[in-house]
């Protein structure tokens, strides 16, 4: 996701602690200067970096076992991880509708777990003797950059190069504000027609990542599962970046009032220490695959499944939401991105600001908007040389900070992306006035000549 012909030189960061990046200035060691962490190394950090009970706790397990085949082995670090996980998702999904996700399958990253699950859920059919060969979406929807994940992520600029390749998927209209009545009554139409050969539903619930933090309602979300459900449709929810957390409770489907029947995690898994992806399944799924054969099988192996050291880091990191005061850290986050939320919904040049839990996202007007927006990459270099890491979405700039950041810290970002979008207006004006002159030469050149 970066054009190193045009990026510039990228920056050392030598350690880090809370939400803070120390990173090096020019070439000499030891010298460093500090930027606030504001998109949590892209979604992942979620207690700040180099919590010592995590540090602790993957120091600890590195001088044990750092890593071992995990078929027909099992270790310490993985059964207790399995028995908290499974454990935090029954006692947060406890009063919704659903079959219990009871088994855990390990990966080594988001995208891994999405592929997983598409495969369990193919699989799952397939042992039935059931023939589904359909897969729907959301539109606008992101789930990774391997060719299963980039299936069922929504078609366009991250993916264009390789659409030949990619395998068939309905894509549903994104249910935004305004148009949800018509986006369910076309997607139960779709499912009366189709309803029979489709084996599963991939989303991100409530708020699409990549696609600009885009939000939309638990009622509509919980409405679109109770449909597939009637036509015996799994329900694939990728909470890789929703889960622990973001959008204010531990798992966004929960939101919802209901339970998936396949949940993908990766991410703040492990408090961003380590990569880990989990892709947690139902009793029922499981027990497709539990035959006496081995053809039946379900096949798929990463080498690091379960790693010892991500085992470690996962369960320190569900201990620290144990321990700490983390929902009540989120919740003072979710109201100062509030606050500012007034404040810059009152810009003339702000299209929208979204709020849900950590999560603030700005989009501003621009006619070039969408990925290839011009004013990323600006606003991107401004934040950083005023010592704020942020990461636009295009013409969407966004904040997501780990939970531990400070309400200082949080000004700062707040007052520098302002600064920030001044510079992108008055940086666009004045590229307006030169376009309106070069027009202006132009015409008076060729009346010259006429």
């Amino acid at each position: 996701m970066t054009q190193h012909k045009t990026a510039g030189d990228a920056l050392h960061v030598e350690r880090a602690e809370g939400a803070i990046l120390h990173v090096r200035k020019g070439d000499v060691e030891g010298q460093t200067r500090p930027i606030i962490d504001g998109v949590s190394s892209w979604w992942v950090n979620t207690h700040g970096h180099c919590h010592p009970k995590i540090v602790k706790a993957v120091q600890e397990q590195a001088a044990k076992l750092e890593q071992v085949i995990f078929a027909g082995f099992t270790h310490d670090p993985a059964e207790k991880l399995t028995r908290k996980l499974i454990s935090t998702v029954r006692t947060e999904f406890r009063r919704c509708e659903g079959s219990a996700l009871e088994f855990a399958f390990y990966s080594d990253s988001g995208s891994t777990s999405i592929e997983i699950a598409l495969k369990m859920a193919i699989g799952y059919f397939a042992e039935k003797g059931e023939k589904r060969h359909r897969i729907i979406a959301l539109d606008g929807g992101y789930h990774g950059d391997t060719f299963g994940t980039m299936s069922t992520g929504s078609r366009g600029v991250f993916n264009e190069q390789f659409e030949p390749f990619l395998f068939d998927v309905k894509h549903m209209p994104f249910p935004r504000k305004g148009i949800e009545g018509k986006v369910l009554s076309y997607f139960n139409r779709y499912l009366k027609k189709y309803g029979s050969e489709v084996a599963a539903f991939v989303f991100e619930p409530l708020v699409q990542g990549a696609a600009g933090m885009r939000i939309y309602s638990p009622a509509v979300l919980k409405k679109m599962a109770s449909m597939c459900r009637e036509h015996g449709i799994l329900l694939i929810a990728d909470e890789v970046m929703t889960g622990f957390g973001r959008t204010g409770s531990m798992f966004a489907c929960s939101k919802a009032g209901f339970k998936p029947d396949l949940l993908c995690l990766s991410k703040g898994i492990t408090g961003g220490f380590l990569p880990m992806g989990a892709t947690l399944a139902t009793r029922e799924i499981y027990k497709a695959f539990y035959k006496d054969t081995k053809a039946e099988q379900f096949f798929h192996s990463t080498s690091f499944t379960a790693n010892p050291m991500a085992c470690a880091a996962a369960v320190a990191s569900l201990e620290i939401w144990e321990d700490e005061p983390v929902l009540e850290n989120i919740q003072r986050v979710c109201e100062s991105h509030r606050r500012a939320a007034g404040w810059f919904s009152a810009r003339p040049d702000v299209a929208e600001v979204r709020v849900k839990g950590s999560i603030f996202a700005v989009e501003v007007e621009d006619d070039n908007g969408g990925y290839l927006s011009d004013m990323a990459q600006p606003l991107y270099d401004f934040m950083l040389d005023n010592g704020v890491l942020l990461r636009p979405i295009g013409n969407i700039a966004y904040i997501l900070p780990p939970y531990c950041i400070k309400e200082e810290e949080l000004e700062k970002i707040y007052e520098t992306l302002w600064r920030g979008l001044d510079m992108v207006r008055d940086r666009g004006k004045k590229k307006a006035s030169e376009d309106d002159g070069r027009a202006a030469n132009e015409h008076r050149r060729y009346q010259n000549v006429a």
